[in-house]
């Protein structure tokens, strides 16, 4: 499915306007964003905004989630927009949910050069599953 990106959710939710005029709501696949409260919150969803708001996107189904929204891998004139965010350090993989173990090392190589969210103090790193499961 192809469209302009209309709006981001978050760091890891966006809207997209398909060309029959369609809102889809797309979740992106195998990573999860610190959630809007959480430390780097906002920056993830400012990082996802900078690679595809207002942009003509690719969006690769994996699947429909529970919520009805749509679950994919993002694609911005040849970026794997899911893969930046990762190496930019903006989200976790959530391991839960991958399948495409490449993503693995670049978060390996986000964490060691402390970049995005890696670049907290180790007390502010909480995974959005735990930090969403605590409240």
């Amino acid at each position: 499915m192809a469209g302009r990106v209309v709006a981001v959710k978050d760091g890891d939710t966006l809207e997209l306007l398909t060309a029959d005029k369609r809102l889809v709501t797309i979740r992106l696949a195998e990573i999860d964003a610190p959630e809007k409260g959480q430390p780097y919150g906002q920056r993830a969803k400012q990082a996802l905004s900078d690679l595809c708001f207002g942009k003509e996107v690719t969006a690769r189904t994996v699947v429909i989630d529970r919520y009805g929204r749509t679950v994919a891998r993002i694609y911005q004139d040849g970026t794997d927009v899911n893969a930046e965010l990762v190496r930019e350090g903006a989200v976790w993989l959530y391991r839960k949910h991958l399948k495409d173990q490449s993503l693995i090392p670049i978060e390996a190589e986000a964490r060691a050069a402390k970049r995005g969210l890696w670049s907290l103090a180790e007390r502010e790193q909480v995974p959005p599953w735990e930090w969403r499961r605590a409240r």
